[in-house]
């Protein structure tokens, strides 16, 4: 089954009407760059942690792999950018900054939504079947994007679109009908290197490679562990995501505001206190966060990112916060109190709380810490 001119203007109406701001169509079958890319990408181990990327690259790479009867794939956009500058938060050290995207209500759930919606809608008036993804399959997104015409992938591998900037949520619906592509949006970067200059990790080895295992977005999200120590000092007070190579994008000035009432920003989640923060039990945790990216994420990860931007406060009014954290039921969470300490406390005021809570722990990773945090104070001294 295939959809002409008037098809492809379907595509367009329909979009509009559930909530897209752009669509494009990509062509189901394989692209060889992509499981090239991908491949290279996985031999490197910059998968980290995450597991799911390494399963099936043949059908995250082509969609007909993934879905055989599929003939096309509708890429779907919706704009989420913000008023005003995403890193001004960064100045208010006592404060947490959470990445834009997270501080409204979960994407997955509304665009899933749309999705359906557009799905039903198209079929209805269209035939053919179809299947929609959002994050929840082994598909390539921002690549289908590209040769869908959305955007491209700049050097920092976001989706760059030269109406929204970098700024777009994306869904992708495969379908039976055979459509027209469009054609793929050419990269229009040029000489720019603001988005690897900013990134305060180093996280970019190289214009358009990202290493996720040095990116703050990656270790605050989907790392479970201890956050590397030698990378502690450069979050800030970032505690879920970064923003920082999105937000200084050239193409940023084409971007207008979000109006999208479902996407609303939550202005309860806008300079959230890291006192308060760090004082969250668990269903307390879940109460703040329902409904929203960060609860996925579990409390006691939370809480070792907030300890670490307590750490990186400067603000000695923070170490009583820090200090009840020493008794946290994590070990997680423990063991970034004591980093966090290390950094408020003078030196023989953490020397002497190490003498007296170090000798009492019996959690491995906790005890390195302070050993590592004492060995520290020692090579200094």
């Amino acid at each position: 089954m295939s959809a002409g001119a008037a098809g492809r203007d379907l595509i367009t109406a329909l979009a509009r009407a559930h909530g897209f701001d752009v669509a494009g169509v990509a062509a189901a079958t394989a692209a060889p760059q992509r499981l090239a890319d991908l491949t290279a990408w996985l031999a490197a181990g910059m998968q980290g942690e995450m597991g799911w990327m390494t399963r099936d690259p043949e059908k995250r790479a082509a969609p007909d792999a993934l879905w055989p009867e599929a003939r096309s794939v509708i890429m779907l956009g919706v704009n989420y950018a913000m008023a005003g500058d995403p890193m001004a938060r960064l100045a208010r050290r006592d404060r947490a900054t959470l990445a834009v995207y997270a501080m409204r209500r979960d994407y997955h759930d509304v665009i899933k939504s749309r999705l359906k919606e557009f799905a039903r809608a198209l079929v209805a008036q269209a035939g053919g079947d179809v299947k929609v993804f959002v994050d929840t399959a082994p598909v390539m997104e921002k690549p289908l994007a590209v040769e869908a015409g959305l955007g491209w992938q700049g050097k920092h591998t976001v989706l760059v679109s030269r109406e929204f900037g970098n700024w777009l949520f994306l869904g992708a619906v495969f379908t039976t009908l055979a459509i027209a592509p469009d054609a793929p949006e050419p990269d229009h970067c040029g000489s720019c290197r603001r988005c690897l200059s900013i990134c305060p990790t180093d996280a970019f080895p190289a214009p358009y490679r990202l290493d996720p295992r040095r990116c703050i977005s990656y270790l605050t999200i989907e790392h479970k562990g201890p956050i590397p120590r030698d990378l502690r000092a450069r979050f800030g007070n970032r505690v879920f995501g970064c923003d920082d190579c999105l937000a200084v994008c050239p193409w940023n000035k084409f971007a207008v505001a979000s109006r999208d009432a479902r996407l609303a920003l939550r202005e309860d989640l806008d300079g959230l206190r890291l006192a308060d923060l760090a004082r969250l039990d668990d269903a307390a945790f879940r109460a703040l966060f329902a409904g929203t990216p960060i609860k996925r994420t579990g409390r006691d990860r939370f809480l070792r990112n907030v300890l670490i931007a307590i750490g990186n406060s400067g603000d000695a009014a923070l170490v009583p916060v820090a200090m009840e954290r020493l008794d946290d039921a994590a070990p997680l969470v423990r063991a970034m109190a004591v980093w966090a300490l290390a950094r408020l406390l003078a030196a023989p005021d953490f020397a002497a709380l190490a003498r007296r809570q170090a000798a009492a722990e019996t959690d491995p990773d906790v005890r390195s810490e302070w050993e590592a945090e004492g060995a520290i104070l020692r090579h200094s001294a």
